[in-house]
C-alpha cells in the first residue's frame, strides 16, 4: 500500500517530469528550426559577414582582383570546379551610421579564402588572404582587395584604401578564431576530408 505522501510526491514529479520533457522538446524544436536553415542572421553586422562570405565564395578567385597570384580554377571536361571557402571578419562599414543592411554601401574588412581541391588539405591550398573592400551598391558587390604596388608599399596602400579607424584595426586582426575553426571544417568537407 502507497502512503499518502509518497503518492503525493510521485503526482507532483509526475508533473515535473512532464513539464521537463516538453521544455526539452521545445528546445530541440528551436535547434532544428534554427540550425536546419542557412536563414539570414538579423544583426547588421551578422548580415554583412554572411553577405561578405558569399560574395567572396560565390566569384571565381581571379575576380578577388590579387596581383600576382595565377589562381587557376579550370576544370576538365565534366568536372566540376572547386569551391572557394572563405572566413571573414568585418572592420567596419560605411555609412556606419546605418541600421538596415539595404544602406550599408562600401564594407571594410578582411579574407581568407582556399580553393577546396579534392583530397588538397588546408596547409597546401591555394589561399587568397588579405584587406579587402566591397562595394555593396553594384550588384554582384565589387571587390577591392588591398596590395603593394611597384609605388606603394602595403601599409601605405591600405591607409590610402581604408578609412584611418578601420586601417588601425586591420594592421592588427584577421580572423577571430571562431572563423578560422569555421572556415577549416568547412574547407575539410568541401576538400572531402
Amino acid at each position: 500500500m502507497i502512503s499518502r505522501e509518497s503518492f503525493a510526491g510521485w503526482y507532483r514529479n509526475r508533473y515535473l517530469g512532464v513539464a521537463a520533457i516538453l521544455a526539452v522538446t521545445a528546445g530541440l524544436v528551436v535547434l532544428v528550426n534554427s540550425g536546419g536553415s542557412e536563414a539570414e542572421p538579423v544583426d547588421l553586422q551578422g548580415q554583412i559577414m554572411t553577405r561578405m562570405r558569399t560574395t567572396l565564395e560565390q566569384t571565381d578567385p581571379g575576380q578577388h582582383n590579387h596581383a600576382g597570384h595565377n589562381v587557376q580554377q579550370v576544370a576538365d571536361e565534366g568536372e566540376t570546379k572547386p569551391a572557394v571557402i572563405c572566413g571573414v571578419h568585418v572592420y567596419g562599414y560605411e555609412p556606419a551610421e546605418v541600421t538596415a543592411f539595404a544602406d550599408v554601401r562600401t564594407v571594410y574588412g578582411f579574407h581568407l579564402c582556399g580553393v577546396a581541391e579534392q583530397k588538397r588539405p588546408w596547409d597546401v591550398a591555394v589561399k587568397l588572404a588579405g584587406p579587402v573592400i566591397l562595394d555593396m551598391s553594384t550588384e554582384p558587390p565589387g571587390i577591392q582587395v588591398v596590395e603593394a604596388t611597384e609605388d606603394v608599399i602595403f601599409v601605405d596602400r591600405l591607409r590610402q584604401m581604408f578609412p584611418a579607424k578601420y586601417a588601425e584595426p586591420a594592421l592588427k586582426e584577421a580572423l577571430a578564431p571562431a572563423e578560422m575553426a569555421d572556415l577549416r571544417r568547412r574547407y575539410d568537407a568541401a576538400a572531402g576530408f
